[in-house]
Parts: structure tokens; C-alpha cells; sequence
């Protein structure tokens, strides 16, 4: 990816109107997405992948997509989870732009399992400053609402704003059996973003069992313009009866050309009633045409990967646009009431 190029894209939106920008950055199946508020501070959730034998690290990458929206450092950063995909090598992003603060759902689960990656990142978090969220909790982003519906396995326990109605699909769509070895996928911090009259939600990697919880008996989220897919749109991660009641207009899917995006949430994803389009990172090489979205909605296809992403410009009356910045296509969502 060519900084110069995607400076340039990034920085006529910018330019345009105050907005609330999301990039769902291309970290081949990890998280890592960036916010940057109309006041000009930023939260990060998540550092994709460490450096493996068989991968590169996510770090520059992150750095470049920083850097493109013209940020000297990242304010806010949230650890969803401690798995290695989302984890990534918070110690050497914090080397290449500076972190001001770290935010996470606590202690590293089960603790006889803790390997040196997390020790070097609790190391950091205690040098940079670390707080522990739990539902009801709000990150400081300045201008922006950022709420902590879920973390560390626990959920809100009164409705968000807009929330509170009973839901209809509890009763069709029984709670998903938990996956009991995907402890950490279960803990993630997941956060309902909130401008004016646009929301977000981002619930990491909560699997479809826990899912249940923040809709069921009753929706304690209410409806949301933008649903970033759990998961990364693995199966293990789809409960039709959260994405029903969230209702969104948009899904973003993180997810790598073979992680995520899997061929049987796609069916669930575009039954969704409202749902207008679905966004992702890498067409799914397990799927084919009919379980992809078309071409100009996917920022990298097969075979090339060249590490394009997809960012979400939101203003607070509620209307959003939508960029694939491989080609430059974009989609404008009006609000409605």
C-alpha cells in the first residue's frame, strides 16, 4: 500500500466535514480498527497479529493507516481480548507512535496459560497507564459516546438508550452451547460507538452464546446503523437473534482471504431484515461469488492482497459513507428517522 495514495484519499474526506472515521484495517483475519473523532483524538481497538514464522506482524500496517490519517498517536488503545490475532505486539507498535493510554478487560484467562507475549504487553499497560473496563464504562474519546456494553464475560444489566424492548427472535433461535476452549473470545470488551444520531457497535470476538445475552429476553442495545461482525463472520460468532434486533443498515467484516467471512454466516448476515450491504476486508477464498459481496465492496481479492482497507466516514445527523480504498468506490447512507 502506498502511504502518498492513501494520505491523499484520506485526507480529502477529512477535509470535507468533521467526522467520525472508522478504518477496518486489512490485518489478514485479526482486528485492528481505527477511530479518529471529530475532536481529533483516536482509539485503536486492537494490534492484529504478532510476528509469526508463517506471518508478518500487523505493526506496520497499523502505522501506516495511523500516520495516512494524520495522527501523531494513538490516545485510546482497547485490547477487546488477549488472543494472539487481536493482541498482536502492542510493545513494538507503542516503539514506531506513541500510546497514551490502554484499556482491557483485566487478567490474561486461564492464568496457568499466560505466555511471554502477554507478560511484555502487561509490562507496557503498567508503564503507559491501563484501565480495566467493565460494562457501563465509558472510553474517554473526546466527542465521541463509546460504551462498554460487554467485558470480561459480563454484560450492561440496564437498557442502552433506545434499548429495552422485548425480542421476538429469543424465541426462535434457541442460545447458541458455548464453546468452552474459546475462553478469551468470550471475555472481549464490546463497544456501542455513538455520534449524535449515528451508532456502531463492535462486540470484537463474542461468540453467538454470549451473543444471546445482550439481546435476550430483552434487547438491551436497541438498533445500530453500522454492526462490525463479530468473529470476524466465523459461524461460531452468528446469533440471528442479536443481528435481527441490532438491525443494522451496514456489516463491516475484518476478516482475512481464508479466516472469517465463512460461507454459512453469509446467509444469516444478508437475511437480516434492513441490512443494506455488507463490506469486507478479503473476499472469502472458501466462498465463491454468491457468498462475496460484489467486487466493489471487498477492498482486497483474490489472488492480490495489497493491503487496502475499508473506512466509514459518519457525521452526527446519522449520515455515513462507506470507501473501499482498493478503487475508490464509496456509498453514501442518508439517516433514517
Amino acid at each position: 500500500m502506498k502511504l502518498l495514495s492513501l494520505f491523499a484519499l484520506l485526507l480529502a474526506s477529512t477535509l470535507a466535514a468533521k467526522s467520525l472515521d472508522v478504518y477496518t484495517i486489512d490485518v489478514e483475519g485479526g482486528k485492528a480498527v481505527l477511530f479518529v473523532a471529530p475532536s481529533g483524538e483516536s482509539m485503536l481497538i486492537d494490534a492484529g497479529w504478532p510476528q509469526l514464522p508463517n506471518r508478518e506482524a500487523s505493526t506496520n500496517r497499523i502505522v501506516e493507516a495511523v500516520k495516512a490519517a494524520g495522527l501523531k498517536q494513538i490516545d485510546h488503545l482497547v485490547i477487546s481480548h488477549f488472543d494472539g490475532d487481536h493482541l498482536g505486539d502492542v510493545p513494538q507498535l507503542a516503539s514506531r507512535i506513541p500510546i497514551r493510554h490502554i484499556y482491557d478487560h483485566g487478567a490474561f484467562q486461564p492464568p496457568d496459560r499466560i505466555n511471554d507475549r502477554f507478560k511484555a504487553y502487561a509490562e507496557l499497560r503498567q508503564k503507559i497507564g491501563h484501565t480495566v473496563l467493565k460494562p457501563g464504562d465509558r472510553v474517554p474519546l473526546k466527542g465521541v459516546v463509546v460504551d462498554v456494553v460487554t467485558s470480561d464475560g459480563k454484560f450492561i444489566e440496564k437498557p442502552h438508550k433506545g434499548g429495552g424492548q422485548p425480542n421476538p427472535l429469543c424465541a426462535t433461535n434457541p442460545q447458541a452451547a458455548v464453546i468452552e476452549r474459546d475462553v478469551e473470545d468470550n471475555l472481549s470488551v464490546g463497544l456501542l460507538i455513538t455520534l449524535g444520531k449515528f451508532s456502531m457497535i463492535d462486540l470484537a470476538d463474542l461468540e453467538a452464546h454470549h451473543n444471546h445475552e445482550l439481546v435476550c429476553p430483552i434487547n438491551l442495545i436497541g438498533t445500530v446503523d453500522v454492526y462490525h461482525v463479530n468473529v470476524h463472520a466465523q459461524f461460531k460468532g452468528m446469533a440471528p437473534e442479536l443481528i435481527g434486533a441490532l438491525r443494522p443498515r451496514v456489516a463491516l467484516v475484518g476478516n482475512g482471504a481464508r479466516k472469517g467471512g465463512d460461507v454459512a454466516s453469509w446467509p444469516l448476515l444478508r437475511a437480516t431484515p434492513g441490512l443494506e450491504d455488507i463490506w469486507q476486508d478479503h473476499f472469502s477464498a472458501a466462498g465463491t461469488k454468491d457468498t462475496n459481496p460484489p467486487e466493489d465492496f471487498i477492498a482486497n481479492l483474490e489472488p492480490v492482497d495489497g493491503g487496502k482497507l475499508i473506512k466509514l466516514s459518519a457525521q452526527s445527523d446519522g449520515t455515513f459513507t462507506v470507501t473501499n480504498t482498493r478503487n475508490g468506490f464509496q456509498k453514501t447512507y442518508k439517516h433514517k428517522p
